[in-house]
């Protein structure tokens, strides 16, 4: 795993706003990062152009706001690339004496991972000097190939650098190489410039510090913008079970410093919370599982998982699209992911009371009432074998919490959901094995979100291993075990 430098476009100064240039057309999944050195009476963050995201802004150095003295901004933009990218615009407010803004847009490219991580740490030298160093207000998380991009903000338009470094307690950088030096003479002036490096060797957290030796006394800020290949994904399989079952695995996440999953089914552009996945807690956890039993089927779908690191970013993945298919329409128990399947013979009543008074107020009626139930129901169902009938019988027997799932084999909105059983009638034929169940049911809410799906048990293994030597020789992990598909 490999991050690269690509190239940086030419530096753009103006008072006030500025559109820099791209060096080159960037190809999609490369990363951008537009590096911006301003000053302004207000001290105001540059604003956060069309698409791009802020990923921190610095002030410092100390002093008046002056010319080649006093406080200057250095603010990080990062945009992951599409291909066609337009050249983005930034600005401070206009009309204020001695305003400057300067910006330059980088090119990051990676070798693999699955996309981009990124955080900040700033610091600031006020002691006038040549001898510049900053040290970061904010501890990073370092590990070998991460990618620091360094960046300097002076005030000073006339000075150079040289010997650009940085250091963090236990972590070993590779060369660093200087990228660029740039003077903006507009308004009070400032320098902006940029140097990286990479991590070679050893894994801690720990601020950085930023060094350089000037060509003449100033002060000034200085930042990093740590950079990682992410490894974090979600991947969706169907277990061979029927009802059909998604396992979804979110992986890598201790890599990229996750500490908080919250999983999504994504069905077009709507959303649904995974079962027992919203904003688990996965500190020091490398993977999360999660066993879905109420996707739709015959529908596309996806899955998004929103991930939040431990320095309160969030980043989201998505799994590849997964279809769920049955040959029937389903009732089933979502949480136990036991199943039957069946035909839905009549067609969804849904009787809603409401709870109301009606009063002849001098000949005027006037109704007071309550706001009207939830949906209620006689649905006529038919199993065509024995098997799918016992089926059946068991879920309306030990359903959790008395509430069963209902599917049209291929998805309904108005008609999928939760519906609580009041009570059944079975029909059976005596010269086939088909039966007639009415349930009397009333919509009901989804289960509660701590009770898990449930996946495979510790008898579907028992049923496939017979010593635990052989599961210790067939599985290399207790995530493999977890995975694996017992069907």
């Amino acid at each position: 795993m490999t991050i690269s430098y690509v190239n940086s476009g030419v530096t753009t100064g103006h008072p006030y706003t500025v559109t820099p240039p791209y060096f080159a057309a960037p190809a999609a999944g490369q990363l951008g990062i537009l590096q911006v050195v301003s000053g302004h009476p207000n001290d105001n963050v540059p604003s956060t152009p069309s698409g791009w995201t802020l990923a921190g802004s610095f002030s410092g150095g100390g002093g008046t706001f002056s010319s080649g003295t006093g406080p200057r901004r250095l603010t990080y933009f990062v945009r992951v690339m599409t291909g066609g990218d337009t050249p983005p615009t930034t600005s401070i407010p206009s009309g204020s004496a001695g305003s400057a803004i300067a910006g330059t847009i980088n090119i990051l490219s990676r070798s693999a991972g699955t996309g981009w991580r990124w955080t900040t740490s700033f610091g600031d030298d006020q002691t006038s000097g040549t001898a510049f160093s900053a040290a970061g207000a904010t501890s990073l998380t370092w590990k070998p190939g991460d990618f620091a991009w360094i960046s300097y903000a002076l005030p000073l338009s006339t000075v150079t650098l040289s010997a650009q470094a940085v250091a963090a307690a236990g972590v070993t950088f590779g060369a660093v190489s200087s990228r660029y030096t740039i003077a903006v003479a507009t308004g009070n002036g400032l320098c902006t410039a940029a140097a990286s490096a990479s991590v070679s060797s050893g894994s801690a957290t720990a601020a950085p510090t930023v060094s350089a030796t000037l060509s003449a006394a100033t002060t000034g800020v200085a930042g990093v913008l740590r950079i990682r290949e992410a490894t974090s994904d979600v991947n969706a399989a169907p277990q061979s079970v029927f009802p059909p079952r998604n396992l979804v695995s979110v992986t890598g996440l201790l890599a990229d410093d996750v500490t908080s999953v919250t999983v999504y089914r994504q069905v077009g552009t709507d959303l649904t919370p995974v079962r027992a996945a919203s904003g688990i807690n996965v500190t020091g956890q490398s993977s999360l599982l999660r066993v879905d039993a109420e996707q739709p089927f015959g529908v596309s779908l996806n899955y998004a998982a929103i991930l939040t690191d431990v320095y309160g970013q969030q980043w989201t993945v998505y799994s590849g699209p997964i279809t769920s298919t049955v040959t029937s329409d389903v009732i089933s128990d979502a949480i136990r992911g036991v199943g039957a399947a069946v035909k839905i013979e009549s067609p969804l009543e849904k009787k809603r009371d409401r709870d109301a008074t009606q009063f002849n107020a001098g000949g005027r009626i006037v109704v007071v009432g309550r706001p009207r139930s939830a949906a209620s129901s006689t649905i006529t169902v038919r199993t065509e074998t024995d098997q799918d009938g016992d089926a059946l019988n068991d879920i309306l027997d030990n359903a959790t919490d008395g509430v069963i799932l209902l599917r049209k084999q291929t998805s309904m909105t108005r008609l999928d959901g939760t519906y609580a059983l009041l009570s059944d009638n079975e029909a059976p034929t005596w010269y086939d094995e088909y039966r007639w169940f009415t349930l009397d049911v009333v919509k009901a809410d989804d289960w509660a979100d701590v009770l898990e799906a449930a996946g495979f048990t510790l008898q579907d293994i028992a049923n496939n291993f017979s010593t635990l030597a052989d599961i210790a020789s067939f599985f290399t992990t207790l995530l493999a075990i977890a995975q694996y598909d017992f069907g």
